[in-house]
């Protein structure tokens, strides 16, 4: 982990090469534009080992929810989740994205910070963002974290407002917000 109470704390990865971690310095930078967590729900989709959801709650999210399918990638994270002894913090969905959208939306389930990390190929990103909106999982004033490949375009979604980019080599991580509305006129507000 790179900051929070956990700081310095080192997660385990499933063996093999079919995993693409978040890294240390895209991980820190990205949390330090975030700024203070403290007590806001984190879902973080596509959670692989846990590191962005566990790197919320060491920095002060209530809680979190992890979402992952693949049993290599849950296994790390629940070895990971057992080390670290926050398990009381997390919950873990077992289960594609799409199913455990569906399920959190029927809960009536909010989030205020949604991680999204998915495989950079086959334009997943762009499909989760639009399910994720149509689940209507996000508080107002949500903000939503997506890591893709800089070879890959991300489109504007309505509904989110990009509200900054970085680049790290061949990783890009988008800033997005929820967009306000205003009943009066049924429009959005740029925060």
């Amino acid at each position: 982990m790179t900051g929070g109470f956990l700081g310095g704390r080192t997660l385990v990865a499933p063996p093999g090469r079919g995993m693409r971690p978040t890294t240390d310095r895209v991980r820190e930078a990205t949390f330090a534009r975030l700024g203070a967590l403290d007590g806001v729900r984190v879902l973080d989709l596509y959670a692989g080992t846990g590191a962005l959801g566990i790197e919320a709650i060491s920095r002060g999210a209530a809680c979190a929810v992890l979402v992952e399918k693949a049993r290599s990638s849950l296994d790390a994270l629940e070895r990971n989740l057992k080390a670290l002894g926050i398990g009381a913090a997390v919950r873990v969905l077992r289960r594609d994205v799409a199913a455990a959208l569906m399920e959190l939306a029927t809960a009536g389930e909010r989030f205020e910070l949604v991680l999204l990390d998915p495989p950079y190929e086959g334009g997943v990103l762009e499909g989760a963002l639009r399910a994720l909106l149509a689940a209507g999982l996000l508080a107002p004033g949500a903000l939503v974290v997506a890591e893709r490949s800089r070879r890959h375009d991300l489109p504007p979604i309505p509904g989110l407002v990009l509200q900054d980019e970085r680049r790290y080599g061949d990783t890009v991580v988008s800033l997005l917000r929820a967009a306000q509305h205003d009943a009066a006129d049924g429009g959005e507000n740029n925060p």
